[in-house]
């Protein structure tokens, strides 16, 4: 439902929020430089490309080998989890129709500049990392049924260049490019679908499989289990909340972004939930577990005279959508905080001519190239799930917050309980009872103390440029 505010919502304007775009500047008829090339339905297959791809494609095999054949259980959680979260997103971004989105939100409700920093680090590290996973994904299985004599690293770091290039040349044209490889990767979960339809009326699979837990003992070792599995598989639901660092870009926000998120986060949680069940009849969790290509398994093993090949094919165009986003998001979450004085003011600089955040997309580029060599597919994707999981409690719980603080236009309002739901579902996800490896933690870790020290920096050439 939506609410009309009763009064602006100009107080507590983080420092910078009007950025570029004030009077005098291109684009300050619309408040912001970028060009709103974003109608409804782009937005919508926007957000569906955003989240579809690398995690569905490529850790499906490792959420089995957490779980076992119930592989359907963590992703229709995740639905469930997913949910909560966007419409605390949608709420937001109908109020604040700005590109630094979960910064931003944390801003305005608890107004600590080091804390927003921290989550708008954490947000553009959980991007990187979740491209470094699909650079990875890109050179493993699919590719290697064509060929495998390029070093898998060196096909990756050439894979993020070149989607740096296209973000580049405007998100005209990286959109347009999203929306074929939107509909590319959902054809290759429609094969799939076929496939176990396929061999449901031909009495093929295993229906007892999907019953089956890996873990064994106590009930305390299957609730870990479940939660493990699930909070890995949720790295396949991430992407909606990439799409509110759009806002300065789409027509229309206040009024595009609920239909879309929604949608978005809906249809994909529905294939998930039947690819799932799909991959688990016909394939042992096992074999799953073992295999950076799970989909690829599906197709070999569905009795259906489909082409291997055509649909590794498919897979790296799946993977790459979502490396391309990953990083297309990045880029503007580097603008929205150069704009908001978080990061420096250099970081929001704009392209002549094609209007493109290009200080942000070579800096975040080259974060994506460092973090290609730090670890696999599984631990890459578990890491960005971990962290977004950490933003999401922290963005629920602003929602509330920011109650109290009204503006002056129509908006969405979710229900109350939904963004207390989503603070507690995202804190046990991301707490030690999902029993994902240490590693994890380290890296996460890792990039915090990196981040910390880019505040400290940052907060010190600040400081020497007002004293001059």
């Amino acid at each position: 439902m939506t609410s009309t505010s009763e009064a602006p919502g100009a107080a507590g304007e983080p420092a910078g929020a009007g950025g570029p775009g004030a009077a005098g500047e291109p684009g300050a008829a619309n408040g912001t430089p970028l060009k709103r090339a974003l109608g409804p339905k782009l937005l919508i297959l926007f957000v569906i490309g955003d989240i579809l791809g690398t995690g569905i494609y490529a850790t499906t095999g490792k959420v089995a080998g957490k779980v076992g054949g119930a592989l359907w259980l963590p992703f229709a959680i995740g639905f469930v989890v997913a949910l909560l979260t966007a419409a605390s997103y949608v709420e937001l971004v109908g109020k604040y129709p700005k590109a630094a989105g979960a910064a931003l939100y944390t801003q305005r409700a608890f107004k600590v500049p080091f804390l927003t920093f921290i989550i708008a680090f954490m947000v553009m590290c959980s991007g990187l990392s979740s491209a470094s996973a699909a650079a990875r994904a890109f050179s493993g299985d699919y590719l290697a049924e064509f060929t495998d004599a390029v070093p898998p690293t060196l096909v990756a770091i050439l894979f993020v260049v070149a989607l740096a290039a296209l973000n580049l040349r405007g998100v005209s044209e990286s959109v347009k490019t999203n929306v074929v490889l939107t509909l590319v990767e959902l054809t290759g979960l429609a094969i799939i679908l076929a496939i176990g339809a396929y061999a449901v009326f031909t009495g093929g699979g295993e229906p007892a499989r999907l019953g089956e837990f890996q873990a064994s003992g106590t009930g305390y070792a299957l609730l870990t289990s479940v939660l493990g599995a699930t909070a890995l598989g949720f790295f396949a639901f991430v992407g909606f909340e990439d799409s509110v660092n759009m806002a300065e870009e789409t027509k229309d926000p206040e009024r595009t972004f609920p239909k879309a998120i929604f949608i978005g986060v809906a249809v994909t949680g529905t294939v998930y939930v039947l690819v799932a069940l799909v991959s688990s009849l016909l394939v042992d969790y096992t074999t799953l577990r073992d295999s950076s290509g799970p989909l690829l398994e599906v197709v070999k093993a569905g009795g259906v005279d489909f082409p291997p090949k055509l649909f590794a094919l498919i897979a790296l165009f799946a993977v790459t959508n979502s490396a391309l986003i990953n990083i297309m998001m990045a880029s503007r979450l580097c603008y929205g905080m150069a704009n908001e004085r978080i990061l420096p003011r250099a970081m929001g600089r704009v392209l002549s001519g094609r209007r493109t955040p290009v200080v942000g997309i070579v800096f975040v580029s080259l974060l994506a190239i460092g973090l290609v060599a730090t670890g696999e597919i599984e631990g890459l994707g578990d890491t960005t799930a971990f962290l977004l999981l950490c933003v999401f409690a922290v963005v629920n719980i602003a929602v509330l917050v920011l109650r109290k603080d009204r503006v002056a236009h129509r908006h969405f309002r979710t229900p109350t309980a939904l963004p207390v739901l989503g603070a507690i579902t995202a804190l046990v996800l991301a707490s030690p009872l999902a029993d994902r490896p240490a590693d994890v933690y380290i890296r996460a870790g890792v990039l915090l103390l990196i981040g910390i020290g880019l505040w400290a920096i940052n907060k010190a050439v600040m400081r020497a440029r007002n004293e001059s």
